[in-house]
């Protein structure tokens, strides 16, 4: 003890002899023995990284002043600076005392030269206080071989030496510097939430939400945050959130925990923060990151990390801000996990288990895009900070007296906006702060006014914090160009050179500025200075730039932005400056006027120029497209601006339908945005999806009645995220649309919402999708119903239901008077209602009224759909099923697709829908149905009057029936009283609403099936549409069919394509003409096996009706009005060879009643077209026969001429193309006229003239024939000419279009004289190449000769002349363009020797071929 005091004197003599200040130095040790303790804050503060046990244990108090001094004394000028203006600062320091001290140790002039912090001379140091440690560095040389035992040795030490070390730094738990104010440091554990997919197995509930009852140090669920589901492999898991929320405090309450032995299962806890390790710029080696730059082994590193290596999963190491790294890390290395790199580089291999492979590693990040180094399967936490019952434990926590307590709880619950700011724990604690200074001699509700914003709240704690009621301007804008100028350069640490020493001191002496040890690389360290949050540094920066005469507006301006919280990959740390335009926002508030004045120096109204640049910049803000995390940043700002007029401009700027998507939420976030949304006139839509939330989120929308909808998706909603959103529906007056999807909802969540939701009438749409609800949770959910007029829909998807549960949901659906609809598939489950239409006094009136007469009526008028799709049910739940749809309304439409009835429970459901009162379909699809169900079904629904259709695929698993609505029993009547008595049918029973479709198609029926069948069918009464298609009948089967066919009754169509039929078919299906009434149209096509057989739609009443007599073969039948009814048969696409073709005949026969055929085949020979014709005469009914798309020869133009002396019926006959043949028959009531023939384009020549004018010769009356478009010549018109006067033409002769010149116009010409009957000829030799000649009964005593276009050579007029001279009574003549110009006209007229008569001459062309038209009327006379 005598050295120590021997020393400490040789010590003090230099400096009083140097400084020549004994008694100033005395002076000094005596004051500050006065006060020890805060002495010793003053040493840890300024010395974080010295060893202050062994030498202060003097027991003299002065010579421990001595020791404590001299230390500081030898930390160099700039640590003495700072802490001479503590001591003026915070003690009570006499003013003759004060004035010698600052001015001989408070500048830089009256210090001698001393070694600087961080230089060589520096005295060792270490990151924790009382532990030494030597300067070498622990490389990554080859370790030597250690035995076992003294590995275990040098481990089990270098352990109790970590384990000594957090103990010792936890260990003094006193207020520490720049703390006046002994408030109590209570730990209140904050909300936890773990990520779907990382959730413990023993944790069931998403919230790890702590004991706030507990004592301090009994935390029960800091355990669960290392229970993840990663049994190999690096066990990652990161901590996300805000800014205050507590991170840092609970990495360090994770130290504490271990170094009081709490955290058992890990042998040893490294914690590093990313805000020191940025400072180290060189390349590090795992040994080196924990021995030289946390703690060093005493003895043996190799073998104390080789034995960390082998016990990697006792080890545990923390990196607190992970969003404060500099540069981000990539997701691929190349080099070797034990090679040196950055700190975040090895943080990156830590997690990937590239080094320490097992260990446990936990990262504190605010929310963000993570780097890419973090591993895929790294568990996620959520910290949500306090709710209620936790802001209350830290109030009473904080104060030390009941009365105060009481009184700042009860504070707290009158002003909601200081309530939710308490939600962040670091705000909790300034609002603590300010409430310490206000509650004394305050009236209650006084917060309301002076601690409305979180601005307010900072500027009220600084306040709280000035030593002796005076506002330090100096000092604090010197603290915040300090705060600024870090937040622009990236800056959270300071070394002591960047602060001034008073603006340090006054840091220092409030609690606003923290010191620690930085260690910059191996061996290198110094002490480091940072404002206790980072928060509080934009606070400061902000303080600057609104007081600052330094700053301009257009400066202050582009610090007013807005940072979204989707940060790239590439960029994954987080800006400094995110709550920087919030406190700028704050102080432009009118309330910060006085103190910004005060602070500035400057009078209001240049604070209010400064603060209306921040609210003009909001304001431009506001008028901006902004994403959902800016939208909620623009809340934040606007809302501490405390400017109605501001809040309302923003307000109403916000789009109808506001997304929040993928980004985190808080409390705070939610109660921001809601108060904006309270200065808004219209509603508003609110969508948010993927957005992790705090679980007591929903209690900020309380009272917002400005949302419209409401929707939540996230898998992190669970229980508690629940009970706080039943706690605000009722307050939400607005909401008509609830959404929560993707939730991890119980029965706990469920039932809060059940006791919330009725008193939500106005609700219209509930969705609670993708929520896994168990069968209780559903029924519970479905029991509010009668209690929503208004509900319109409320969907219950991905819900897990059993088939009992879903029955019970039948039953309320059938019981509910205002469901519509309920549709249950596989994941669907969807309840959609129609609120009935009474006014809304009757809604809020009497509860008796719900159950009045109206009310039922309306209920029994509803129509109710069921769609229970897949959902496995049996014939017992089929039973239940109808006997509650019995009691139930009418049903638009049942459908049970999917299910298990198989044959038993489709024909329950048969039989019982004449009963049930369906109006739209009943479909029993992919039930298992079988061939022989079939027909039981058929046969239950055959007597079903509102049958509209019933469809079976047994191949497609297809059974639907569809009904038509029934009429009211009042509006039948009216229907039938309004028939005229004549149109009355007798009927045995009422007939069938619509004409039903039976459809059995690709159901594997065959022949032996068909009499089970039409036995089905007999029994209906009605008129309707059978189609049996994509079946195995066969001919066979249609033979069969044919016989059937009258015993099932009238049918409007059957439908037998894709049944493998042949010609054989068609041949017994046309005998169905003779036997069934309803049967007027027979199309059958072999390639394509089409068979349908149909009858004629508007005959079906009639048919139905049964008014018809008796049906005989051969009889002819007749309708309304005595009209024919008419029959067509349609045979395509067939190989029509001549036996067939005379079997076919034969059959058609038996038609009654005219006839249409119509044929179409690829080639139809010559015999078989032979055969065809040859049968015509046979077929007395025959009305039309038409040959379509085949190939015909070129003698079927010779053949098809005969059929008019053959047949005398036919009519006419009409040739194309040698493709298309019809022919027209006369009925037989119809008189006896003229022909008609028309041969175009069959390619006629000369060999076909004489032969085709023999036929037709032997025709009685041909009034026309048309040869155009063939391939006559000169040659085959000059034989047709000849052959003329045989052919009884007695209309016209159309030979256009036959190649033919000027020779067949002069043959013309010659031939006119033999034939009498020609009353007109025309011809054009141009374009129009058209040849016509009219004919008339009689001879005709006057001709008319028009020639167009001839062109006749000067060779050709005298052969013209002759001609014409010898035509008789030739009357007129027209020549249009036959000549080049008059003179062969004048030579025409010279040759033209006419008989005696008057003939007219018109002649029309170019004058000598010039440009000339001219035109020449001539009448001459012999």
């Amino acid at each position: 003890m005598m050295h120590q005091e021997a020393r400490a004197g040789l010590l003090m003599d230099p400096i009083s002899l140097q400084l020549d200040t004994e008694n100033l130095c005395g002076c000094l040790v005596r004051l500050l023995s006065k006060d020890p303790e805060w002495l010793s804050a003053k040493v840890k503060f300024f010395l974080p990284n010295m060893d202050l046990g062994s030498g202060d244990q003097s027991p003299d108090p002065t010579q421990r002043v001595i020791q404590q001094l001299n230390k500081l004394h030898t930390q160099g000028q700039t640590t003495w600076q700072e802490f001479i203006h503590c001591v003026c600062m915070e003690l009570d320091v006499p003013l003759d005392l004060e004035v010698p001290l600052l001015s001989t140790w408070g500048h830089g002039d009256g210090f001698p030269r001393q070694p600087e912090v961080g230089e060589e001379s520096q005295p060792d140091s270490q990151l924790h206080p009382g532990l030494k440690r030597p300067h070498q560095s622990c490389g990554s040389s080859p370790r030597p071989k250690q035995c076992k035992k003294q590995q275990q040795e040098l481990a089990k030490r270098y352990l109790q030496l970590l384990r000594t070390s957090a103990q010792q730094r936890y260990a003094d738990r006193t207020p520490g510097p720049g703390q006046p104010l002994a408030f109590p440091q209570a730990y209140i554990p904050p909300i936890l939430q773990w990520s779907r997919a990382s959730a413990p197995f023993d944790t069931q509930e998403g919230a790890i939400t702590g004991d706030p009852k507990a004592e301090d140090g009994t935390d029960v669920n800091i355990r669960d945050l290392f229970n993840t589901k990663a049994n190999r492999g690096p066990r990652v898991t990161v901590l996300l959130g805000k800014a205050g929320m507590g991170k840092t405090t609970l990495a360090h309450r994770l130290c504490q925990k271990w170094a009081d032995g709490q955290l058992d299962r890990f042998q040893a806890l490294f914690l590093f923060e990313f805000r020191q390790l940025n400072l180290i710029t060189g390349f590090l080696t795992l040994p080196q990151l924990l021995f030289d730059l946390y703690l060093r082994p005493e003895a043996g590193p190799e073998a104390v990390f080789q034995y960390l290596e082998e016990n990697a999963n006792g080890i545990l190491l923390i990196f607190d801000g992970l969003d404060e790294i500099f540069h981000p890390c990539s997701s691929k290395e190349t080099a070797g996990p034990e090679d040196p790199a950055s700190a975040l580089t090895l943080f990156s291999r830590l997690c990937r288990g590239t080094l320490l492979p097992g260990c446990w590693v936990m990262a504190t990040s605010r929310p963000g895009k993570l780097p890419a180094c973090l591993p895929t399967e790294a568990a996620t936490v959520h910290m949500w900070g306090f709710d209620g019952p936790r802001v209350e434990e830290y109030v009473s926590r904080f104060f030390s007296d009941q009365p105060s307590q009481e009184a700042a709880v009860a504070e707290l619950r009158t002003n909601r906006r200081l309530w939710s700011m308490c939600a962040v724990p670091a705000l909790c604690r300034v609002a603590c702060l300010c409430l310490y200074r206000l509650l004394p001699g305050s009236s209650p509700g006084q917060s309301a006014a002076l601690l409305p914003t979180m601005t307010q709240n900072y500027v009220q704690m600084v306040l709280t914090l000035s030593p002796r009621g005076f506002l330090p301007a100096e000092s604090l804008l010197g603290l915040g160009e300090v705060a600024l100028r870090g937040l622009e350069t990236g800056k959270v640490i300071f070394s002591a050179g960047d602060i001034p020493p008073p603006v340090m001191a006054f840091g220092a002496a409030l609690g606003l500025m923290t010191s620690f040890c930085v260690c910059t690389g191996p061996g290198h360290q110094e002490t480091g200075y940072a404002f206790t949050h980072v928060s509080l540094q934009e606070f400061f920066a902000a303080l600057h730039l609104m007081a600052s005469p330094q700053v301009d507006k257009d400066t202050l301006s582009q610090h007013v932005t807005l940072t979204s919280r989707w940060v790239q990959r590439t960029k994954a740390r987080l800006g400094l400056l995110d709550h920087l335009p919030t406190f700028l926002a704050g102080l432009a508030s009118c309330a910060c006027r006085p103190f910004l004045s005060l602070l500035a120096q400057q009078d209001e109204a240049w604070v209010g120029t400064k603060q209306a640049a921040v609210v003009q910049a909001l304001r431009k803000l506001a008028t901006r497209r902004l994403t959902g995390p800016k939208v909620v940043e623009l809340c934040h700002c606007v809302g501490e601006t405390q400017a109605p007029e501001l809040a309302g401009f923003t307000a109403q700027s916000l789009p109808h339908q506001m997304p929040f998507h993928n980004f985190l939420l808080t409390y705070a976030d939610l109660a921001a945005l809601t108060n904006i949304l309270g200065h808004r006139d219209a509603p508003i839509h609110l969508d948010f999806e993927g957005c992790p939330l705090e679980p007591r989120c929903p209690e900020a929308l309380a009272g917002c009645g400005q949302v419209e909808n409401l929707s939540f998706k996230s898998r992190k909603c669970g229980d508690a995220f629940a009970e706080a959103l039943s706690r605000s529906l009722p307050t939400m007056g607005s909401l008509k649309k609830l959404g929560l999807a993707g939730s991890k909802i119980t029965a706990q969540g469920i039932s809060h919402l059940v006791q919330a939701l009725p008193l939500c009438p106005q609700l219209e749409e509930i969705s609670f999708r993708d929520n896994q609800l168990k069968d209780w949770e559903v029924l519970n959910v479905v029991e509010v119903l009668p209690c929503l007029p208004r509900l319109r829909k409320l969907e219950l998807s991905l819900s897990n239901v059993s088939a009992s549960t879903l029955l019970s949901l039948t039953n309320v659906a059938v019981t509910c008077p205002t469901v519509r609809m309920l549709q249950v598939r596989k994941a669907d489950l969807i309840f959609l209602l129609s609120p009935p239409t009474e006014t809304a006094t009757e809604l809020q009136g009497d509860p008796d009224l719900q159950g009045n007469a109206n009310q039922r009526k309306e209920a029994q008028r509803r129509s109710l759909a069921l769609r229970l799709q897949k959902c496995q049910l049996g014939v017992h739940d089929v039973e239940v099923l109808i006997a509650q749809l019995r009691e139930g309304p009418h049903l638009d439409e049942v459908d049970l697709s999917g299910n298990r009835l198989e044959d038993e429970g489709c024909q329950l459901m048969a039989e019982a829908a004449p009963q049930l009162h369906i109006a739209g379909k009943l479909d029993l699809s992919s039930n298992g149905l079988s061939l022989a169900g079939v027909c039981r079904v058929l046969s239950a629904v055959s007597t079903c009057r509102t049958l509209a259709e019933f469809h079976v695929s047994l191949l497609h698993k297809t059974v639907v029936l569809k009904f038509a609505p029934e009429p009211e029993e009042q509006e039948v009547t009216q229907k039938r009283a309004a028939f005229p008595d004549s149109l009355t049918f007798q009927t045995p029973s009422d007939p069938p609403l619509c004409a039903p479709r039976i459809r059995l198609t690709h159901c594997a029926l065959q022949a032996q099936h068909l009499e089970h069948l039409c036995k089905a069918l007999g029994g209906s009464c009605c008129l309707c549409h059978l189609d049996l298609s994509g079946n195995a009948l066969g001919d066979k089967g249609a033979a069969l069919l044919a016989q059937l066919l009258p015993g099932v009754g009238a049918l409007q169509s059957l439908n037998l394509s894709e049944n493998g039929l042949s010609l054989d078919a068609v041949f017994s299906l046309t005998q169905c003409f003779s036997t069934l009434p309803w049967l007027l149209h027979l199309d059958f096509s072999s390639e394509s096996q089409r068979v349908i057989l149909r009858g004629d739609g508007r005959d079906r009443d009639l048919l139905a009706a049964g008014s018809l007599p008796e049906f005989q073969a051969g009889a002819q039948f007749l309708g309304f009005g005595q009209r024919r009814i008419s029959r067509s048969f349609c045979l395509r696409e067939c190989q029509l060879e001549p036996l067939s073709l005379s079997r076919l005949c034969e059959t058609l026969e038996k038609c009654p009643g005219p006839l249409e055929v119509k044929l179409s085949c690829n080639v139809l020979s010559d015999q078989s077209l032979e055969t065809l014709l040859h049968h015509l005469p046979r077929l007395p009914e025959l009305s039309l026969l038409q040959l379509t798309q085949m190939e015909l020869s070129p003698r079927s133009p010779l053949l098809l001429a005969d059929i008019f002396s053959l047949c005398p019926r036919v009519q006419k006959v009409d040739l194309r193309s040698l493709h298309h043949a019809t022919l027209h028959f006369r009925s037989s009531e119809e008189q006896e006229g003229g022909c008609c023939g028309r041969f175009t384009g069959c390619g006629l020549s000369q060999e076909h003239v004489e032969p085709l004018c023999w036929l037709l010769s032997k025709c009685e009356d041909l009034s026309q024939l048309d040869l155009s478009a063939n391939l006559l010549g000169d040659a085959g018109l000059r034989c047709l000419l000849e052959c003329l006067p045989q052919v009884p033409i007695s209309g016209s002769l159309d030979l256009s279009h036959n190649g033919i010149s000027q020779e067949s116009v002069l043959c013309l010409v010659e031939t006119l004289p033999s034939c009498p009957r020609v009353r007109e000829a025309s011809v054009n030799l141009g374009s129009k190449q058209s040849f016509w000649i009219h004919f008339s009964r009689q001879e005709e005593a006057r001709k008319t000769l028009r020639l167009s276009e001839c062109s006749f050579e000067p060779e050709h007029v005298p052969r013209l002349a002759t001609g014409l001279s010898q035509a008789l009574w030739l009357t007129e003549l027209t020549l249009t363009q036959c000549f080049v110009g008059l003179e062969q006209l004048t030579i025409l007229l010279g040759l033209l020797k006419c008989p005696e008569g008057l003939l007219t001459l018109r002649w029309d062309g170019w004058l000598f071929g010039s440009r000339i038209r001219f035109k020449v009327h001539i009448c001459m006379e012999w």
